[in-house]
């Protein structure tokens, strides 16, 4: 059960965090295009490298629910795409580059075809 609060906590505070930049962007006038939704995903990748970075070397005994609670919590609320980027990454380290740049361009591919599928469905059947 801990293991599930620290991840709920986690992700509620990711969240948080993603709706207000959405609406610090908005309130600057920075719209028109998705500028808040990419920020987010670019600083949430470059916060998961920085955080598996830190426990891969330093390994401290707090490793599993700092992981659980920032990584899979927080990143993981505030963005998809710092865990998308990390499976990548992964899958490049591993020397798996072909499986990386496939489950990447499917990935993206295959998300934004099921979402187009989503909204057609829900309008046809509306």
């Amino acid at each position: 059960m801990n293991a599930v609060l620290l991840v709920g906590v986690g992700g509620a505070l990711g969240a948080m965090g993603r709706y207000g930049a959405a609406v610090m962007f908005t309130r600057l006038g920075i719209v028109g295009f998705p500028w808040a939704t990419m920020a987010v995903n670019i600083f949430g990748s470059l916060g998961m490298g920085i955080l598996i970075g830190y426990l891969a070397h330093a390994t401290p005994a707090w490793q599993a629910e700092a992981r659980l609670l920032l990584a899979v919590g927080m990143l993981g609320g505030f963005t998809t795409f710092s865990a998308f980027s990390l499976d990548v990454v992964t899958l490049v380290e591993r020397g798996q580059v072909a499986n990386a740049l496939g489950y990447a361009a499917v990935s993206v591919l295959a998300s934004v075809l099921a979402l187009m599928a989503g909204l057609l469905l829900t309008r046809w059947i509306l």
